[in-house]
């Protein structure tokens, strides 16, 4: 490998790094604030988990698309879905973008392609990553000690389409659905 492609590489790691810092809405049982990239990681556990449910799914390339999902928050952060105002794809395909620059072009194309058919939606691995992504969403909100003021209400219609859009998806929702009514009627 030459050596500028090394350093791009290593470029591309530490600047991914921030997902580290990059703050959700959710928090974790002892109240602090969840990253981006702890989100991601529970999804690429929950895809790992559940992948002899899956039949037909091609495992590794679902992990590919969550991994990438959110990477674009690393630059600009994440916009809580309640404070989304129209569609925030340009700008965060556009983050996104600029993350990959130092990357040699095979692994930035690659990349890209993997965001870019988890965003569009049409792929069964990127309707399956949608829906998982919105239940550990939802699921979180239920575990995390979140402010006394936190809007469970607004989570019973979050991301319904995508993880009604997968049996099983639909099927380990319920129960955190339930889980979310009791916790907005307190």
């Amino acid at each position: 490998m030459a050596a500028t492609d090394i350093e791009g590489y290593l470029a591309f790691f530490r600047a991914a790094e921030a997902l580290k810092d990059t703050l959700r809405s959710g928090h974790t049982r002892q109240g602090r604030p969840e990253s981006t990239a702890e989100h991601s990681w529970r999804l690429c556990l929950m895809a790992l988990a559940l992948a002899d449910a899956l039949p037909g799914i091609d495992i590794a390339r679902l992990i590919a698309l969550l991994i990438v999902h959110d990477l674009g928050e690393a630059v600009s952060g994440d916009v809580p879905a309640p404070a989304q105002q129209g569609d925030k794809t340009v700008s965060e395909r556009h983050d996104f973008v600029s993350l990959l620059a130092p990357l040699p072009e095979p692994a930035r194309a690659r990349l890209l392609a993997a965001w870019d058919e988890y965003t569009a939606v049409e792929t069964p691995e990127a309707r399956l990553a949608k829906g998982l992504d919105r239940l550990e969403t939802v699921l979180q909100h239920t575990q995390g000690a979140n402010p006394p003021d936190f809007d469970y209400a607004f989570n019973l219609a979050y991301g319904r389409a995508h993880t009604d859009a997968h049996p099983l998806i639909a099927a380990l929702r319920a129960p955190v659905d339930a889980e979310t009514e009791r916790l907005a009627r307190r």
